[in-house]
């Protein structure tokens, strides 16, 4: 794992970039955004955002979700992996909340890891973007760039957050964007852009393209 100091260098020049990076799922609430996430998983943003474009105008608080049903549900996310499961996790996520939380979704870890089909790195997702926390989020780009750039020594995701946790509030609260970003366009897990990458100076990958 490299020195804290010269990982926030690497997320300076992230920052200098975009200073406010935002997710790329399209949402209207924290409903919406919740659903978003959970539909995320082993799926693309972008074909998520094409479900949901319609999914979210009839269907953008719990108990509209529940009165839906399951097979409307289905209907609308057919497109996207594993979409039988996931439709059965949002009518479930939404009765609950319907039922536990009136309609309301909770600002608290542990009550949303309570919610079906929500784990530790969807709670840090809505902590993150909907509240603004400085709770990092542990997914598949985060993990990969994490052991490319050497940010951390760890080899699973609660470990990778543990050392992320490490940095300064102001990196915290915006490095899963920088780094979801930066693994999706440019650090691809096959043919990086090695060319195009603004902290070549900075990795020693193995696979690394071109010498700096």
């Amino acid at each position: 794992m490299r020195p804290l100091k010269e990982i926030c260098e690497i997320l300076d020049v992230f920052k200098a970039q975009d200073a406010n990076p935002d997710t790329e799922l399209e949402y209207t609430n924290a409903f919406t955004l919740l659903v978003a996430i959970v539909l995320s998983a082993q799926s693309t943003d972008k074909g998520v955002n094409k479900a949901t474009k319609e999914l979210f105008k009839i269907a953008d608080t719990p108990a509209k979700m529940v009165a839906l049903g399951l097979d409307k549900i289905k209907e609308h996310i057919k497109t996207i992996g594993l979409y039988n499961n996931k439709a059965k996790n949002i009518l479930a996520l939404s009765q609950q909340l319907v039922e536990k939380h009136n309609g309301e979704i909770p600002h608290d870890r542990q009550a949303l890891e309570n919610l079906p089909g929500v784990g530790r790195k969807t709670a840090n997702v809505i902590l993150n973007v909907w509240w603004n926390e400085p709770t990092v989020a542990v997914d598949t780009h985060v993990l990969r760039l994490a052991e490319r750039l050497c940010l951390s020594d760890g080899k699973t995701p609660l470990s990778v957050e543990a050392d992320l946790n490490k940095l300064p509030d102001d990196y915290k609260r915006h490095i899963n964007h920088w780094l979801v970003l930066f693994g999706r366009y440019i650090c691809k897990a096959q043919n990086p852009k090695c060319t195009e990458c603004p902290i070549a100076h900075f990795c020693h990958c193995k696979d690394k393209r071109i010498t700096s």
